[in-house]
């Protein structure tokens, strides 16, 4: 019997070291780019996000994710070559930048055109966490776009972000041995700016925060996961400062768009940037822009559409004054008559926002032509 056991060990053994090496030698093969970038299970959702990625209508695969994620950084999707879509939507910024004016090809300032002939506006980069959710089908700081999948394909054909165009952009995809994992996405080799579009939405769904300080504090009720500030502040937030009129669900935006006075010349009386006006022609529009996520909002000063509040507490400062008085404003902003404490304590609860789950780097290496 134990001459048996020793040689059913040993059999035992061989056969694994056979499994492993066949394992060992099937991920040998892989292209450098498929080692880099593998295909992932669907994430979970971190705490605080009780919805699913599942049941959104038509959800992201593993596939299309893995392609949005290599096209999402892939720089030879721009004229030149030397930017992608992280070039303003960083990671460790929440998938925002710290530019006031978002930096496209060639170094220039990303400019948004406007209505009624006046002069283009430059526009800060917004945060893309979150974004599986949104309420409404409004994209943009103005709402110009009604899909998420379109949205993502806007900025290639850019002149002044990506610099590229749809024909030359699927050319490049092509070129560069991208079909196979069209296929592997959407069920053919056909590489259309539709479906590129539709892969780093896909991508870009999966970039979920939550699991921030204060969720846990309210999962738990820890007083000790938070300081006294946070609390008083989400007091604040809830109540008396009424921040949540406009921030609220699960990423603290009701998707929409308010006047709050950023823009106004108070010498001329207008706007220098319309905002949702431009979209929709509609006079109560003129200056209102969509309410971002207050999530992970800390990680990418300066605020608001053109950057022009430097940090968090200007922000709370600037509501707590009322706005700037203009004709639209919404009449929701009012002055809060906030004490000094408590600014502090609503710049600090915004801080406890930071989260994880959305976090990633770019992939080590990208789909190449077969010699």
């Amino acid at each position: 019997m134990k001459h048996i056991n020793r040689y059913a060990i040993l059999a035992v053994a061989g056969s694994l070291l056979f499994l492993v090496g066949c394992h060992a030698r099937k991920e040998a093969h892989l292209p450098a780019w498929e080692a880099a970038n593998p295909i992932r299970p669907l994430p979970a959702m971190p705490l605080g996000i009780t919805k699913k990625l599942t049941d959104l209508p038509n959800p992201p695969t593993p596939q299309r994710i893995r392609l949005g994620r290599w096209l999402f950084y892939d720089k030879r999707l721009s004229a030149d070559g030397r930017i992608s879509c992280e070039g303003c939507h960083h990671s460790e910024n929440a998938f925002a930048d710290t530019f006031a004016v978002s930096i496209g090809i060639h170094g220039q300032k990303l400019l948004v055109g406007q209505p009624e002939g006046r002069p283009m506006v430059p526009r800060k980069a917004p945060s893309l966490i979150n974004e599986a959710w949104t309420l409404f089908p409004n994209f943009f700081w103005d709402g110009r776009s009604n899909s998420i999948d379109s949205l993502d394909i806007l900025p290639i054909s850019n002149p002044m972000a990506m610099g590229s165009t749809s024909e030359a952009m699927i050319q490049t995809l092509k070129n560069n041995g991208y079909a196979p994992y069209f296929k592997e996405g959407f069920g053919t080799e056909e590489i259309t700016k539709e479906r590129v579009g539709k892969a780093i939405a896909d991508y870009q769904r999966t970039r979920i925060s939550g699991n921030s300080p204060w969720d846990k504090w309210k999962d738990t009720r820890d007083d000790s996961l938070v300081s006294a500030h946070v609390k008083l502040g989400d007091e604040l937030f809830f109540g008396k400062a009424g921040c949540s009129q406009c921030h609220f669900d699960q990423s603290f935006t009701d998707s929409s768009f308010h006047n709050i006075g950023i823009g106004w010349d108070s010498r001329t009386r207008t706007f220098n940037d319309q905002g949702h006006f431009g979209v929709t022609k509609v006079e109560t529009d003129r200056g209102a822009f969509k309410t971002p996520t207050l999530r992970d909002v800390s990680l990418h000063p300066p605020y608001m559409h053109d950057g022009s509040l430097a940090t968090l507490r200007d922000v709370v400062d600037h509501y707590n004054k009322g706005g700037a008085r203009n004709p639209h404003l919404d009449p929701k902003i009012r002055q809060l008559h906030l004490t000094n404490d408590e600014i502090n304590a609503l710049v600090e609860f915004l801080e406890g926002l930071k989260g994880e789950g959305y976090q990633d780097s770019p992939p080590a290496s990208f789909p190449q032509r077969s010699m």
